[in-house]
Parts: structure tokens; sequence; C-alpha cells
């Protein structure tokens, strides 16, 4: 029983003393952080350290032999403000950023954080990151204009970083991100800039308002000169469609009436061809009737009037013998009558003659003729103008007509003044 007993102090000794070993000499390394076990050296290439890393895992210091220290790699947040730093052309600025920087966790930069920064505490490590890029910031705002570290803050940020990565590196941090929060100045010179910028922003956007006017305009104009000339062309098609169909109608219309013009020439000359015979017998019909309805008595009238013709010739012709017959009795009486032929036959024409000249005198009753002188009344001065106008119309001097009537005396009428044969 007693023997038991002492087994069961010395395993529970020995249980003891090795809970105790693995809790002092066995370590588990966290994914964010590194284990350096310091004391045993080893070589790394041409470079011989006296510590091994652990990155991830487990491993078991060596006792007596090495000292096991944690080296963090999470994330550390640095605010950054630079006052009156002066840019290129002679500006103070003042930025303000934000960087996220961290423990590098790879070779061969790991090396340079356990050497520079083991055993130092997040918040000295993060006054050494701040301290380190403000320096470089204050160096990049040298570099650039005021105008380009505020256009470009993505630019400015890039050349940041560029300066930052080999001071950062010699000390074995890594910079993952640096945003430029703020660019300002005392001398309101970047409001200036703003100022033309914006005023120039807004020419262009008001230049650029209007070129889109103009483009939608002339974009308007072309769509519309396209909807136009579509439209136009899908009225021509139309159009030739509903005249082509207007076409074959007509073609198809043409040979229907031409068709039935036909049938009725065909109908109407077998009619008039069997209408033929009739009307021959109608025509003769016709021919006998206006034979005997017109020329019958218009032959008959004709030698009717043939006849009257002939009786009247007869009788014309035997008054024109009889007129012959006296004229040339008168004739030969004339001549038998001698030089006073003529007046007498003007003597016998007087009364005509007389007649016709007193038309035109007024109505008088005529008692005696006497001969007055040219001073007595009107009625004398008409007879002796009457008379005078027969002299000069008829070459008749009615005194000496009656003088020689008388006396036994002639005078010769002149020749062609008496209107009868001489």
């Amino acid at each position: 029983m007693p023997g038991l007993v002492l087994l069961l102090v010395i395993l529970g000794g020995g249980s003891g003393i090795i809970s105790l070993i693995i809790r002092n000499l066995y370590y588990i390394c966290q994914p964010n952080e590194v284990l350096i076990f310091a004391g045993a050296q080893q070589k790394l290439g041409q470079k011989t350290v006296g510590y091994r890393l652990v990155k991830g895992g487990s491993s078991i210091r060596k006792p007596l032999v090495e000292k096991a220290m944690r080296m963090d790699l999470t994330n550390m947040i640095i605010e950054l403000k630079v006052s009156n730093s002066y840019s290129k052309g002679g500006i103070p600025l003042q930025v303000d950023g934000v960087a996220n920087i961290k423990v590098a966790g790879e070779e061969p930069t790991i090396h340079n954080a356990i050497e520079r920064l083991l055993g130092k505490s997040r918040e000295d490590i993060e006054k050494i990151a701040k301290e380190t890029l403000e320096g470089n910031l204050r160096g990049v705002l040298a570099s650039l204009t005021p105008e380009q570290v505020n256009e470009d803050k993505i630019a400015f940020a890039k050349s940041l970083l560029d300066e930052a990565e080999e001071d950062l590196e010699k000390l074995g941090l890594v910079l993952d991100t640096l945003q430029i929060q703020n660019i300002s100045d005392n001398v309101r010179y970047l409001d200036s800039i703003g100022r033309k910028q914006q005023a120039q922003l807004q020419r262009d956007a008001r230049i650029a308002e209007a070129e889109a006017r103009a483009a939608s305009a002339i974009q308007t104009a072309e769509n519309d000169k396209i909807t136009s000339v579509r439209r136009i062309d899908r009225d021509m098609g139309i159009a030739e469609a509903e005249a082509e169909r207007r076409i074959q109608d007509a073609l198809t219309k043409r040979g229907a009436v031409v068709a039935e013009v036909e049938a009725e020439i065909a109908s109407e000359l077998v009619r008039f061809q069997s209408d033929i015979p009739v009307q021959q017998e109608r025509i003769k019909q016709v021919a006998e009737q206006l034979k005997a309805d017109v020329i019958a008595p218009a032959e008959a009238d004709c030698k009717r009037a043939i006849a009257a013709a002939k009786g009247d010739a007869a009788q014309i012709i035997e008054d024109g013998k009889a007129q012959a017959e006296g004229t040339k009795k008168l004739a030969e009486s004339w001549r038998a009558a001698g030089t006073n032929a003529r007046d007498i036959f003007l003597l016998q024409k007087l009364e005509t003659l007389l007649k016709i000249l007193s038309a035109t005198v007024p109505d008088v009753d005529v008692q005696n003729v006497t001969v007055i002188d040219s001073q007595t009344g009107d009625t004398a001065k008409q007879a002796i103008a009457i008379m005078e106008q027969l002299k000069q119309t008829t070459g008749l001097d009615i005194a000496n007509v009656v003088n020689n009537l008388g006396g036994g005396t002639s005078q010769r009428l002149p020749e062609g003044k008496s209107g009868v044969p001489s």
C-alpha cells in the first residue's frame, strides 16, 4: 500500500512537471504574429543571425538557450497631418491623410523589422511610421505645385507611396494604403484655383451642353430626314404597288371589255347580216314607193312644165316678132320724117318729162302760160328753171323747137343728147 501511494505521487509529480514544461517551452504562433526565438544562431544565405523565425504553426523553445518573443503583424492606422509644408512655388499647404501600415511578415523585410522594432511597443512603432511618412509627405509636396497636388490626389498619393516605400522597407514596415483626405492652404490659393477651375468647368459644361444640344438637333434632323426618306420610299412603294394593281386591273378589265365589245359587235354583225335581206326588200319597196309617189308625179309635172314653157316661149317669140315689126315700122317712119323726127319724138315724150320735172314743183292750177321777165314771181322763176334744166340735161331747147315747128325752120340737136338714134 505505501508503494502504491509512492507510485501515484511519482506519477502525479511527473504529470505536473510535463505540464509545466509544455506550458513554458511549447509556443503556438497565431496567424497575425511572428515568433522569434532568439539565442540560437543560424545562417541566412551569406548572413548569420542569432534567432530563428516561426510564422504560423508551433515550435518548442530550447530551454536555457533560446528566448521566445512575439511580433504583432496586425494593421496600424496612422493619421497624417502636415501644416505649413511649402509646395513648389512657395505656397504653404496643409495636408490631412490616413495611412494603414503593418510590420512586414515576409522575408527579407521582416529581418529589418526584427532588428529595428523588436521589443518596441505599438505606440512607438506608430510614432516612427508617422514621422517617416510626414517627412516623405513634405518631400513630395516640395516637388509638386499646388495645382498638381489638388488636381490629382491619387497621383499625389502614389508619389508619396513611391517616396516612402524605401524608407519604410528599411524599418521593416509595409504601407498598405494611403488616402489623402484634405488639402488646404491659409492664403486661399487653392480656393482661387478652385473658383477658376469651377468657372472653367462651368464653361466646359455649357460648351458641352451646347455641343450636346447641337449634336442632338443634328441627330434629330438626321433622324427626321431618315424617317422622311423612309416614309417617301414607303409611299413610293405603295404608289407603285397601287399603280401596278391598277394596271393589272385595267388590263383585266380591258380584256373583259374587249371580249364584251367583240361579242356585242359579233352579235350586231350577225343581226345586221340577218337584217340585210329584209333591208334590201325594204329598199326595193321604198324605191317602188318613191317611184310611185315622187318620181311619177315629178315626171308628170316636168312634162307639164315643158309644155307650158314651150307655150310661153311661143308667145314670147310672137310678141318679139310683133315688137320687132313695130320697131321696124317706127324706124321706117323715123327715116321718112327726116330731120324733124327727133324733135317730134321728143315732143311726144315731153309730157312724160314734164310730169317728172313738175313733181318737184308745188301743185298749182295752170290756166294760161305767159312769158314774163325774170323779175316776176317765184312760180315763173321755177318754170324757167325747169326749162333750163331740161335744156341742160337733154339738150332740148323747147322755145327753139316750138319756133322751128311754127316757122318751118329746124335746128339740129346736138349729137348724143336726145337718147334716140340719129
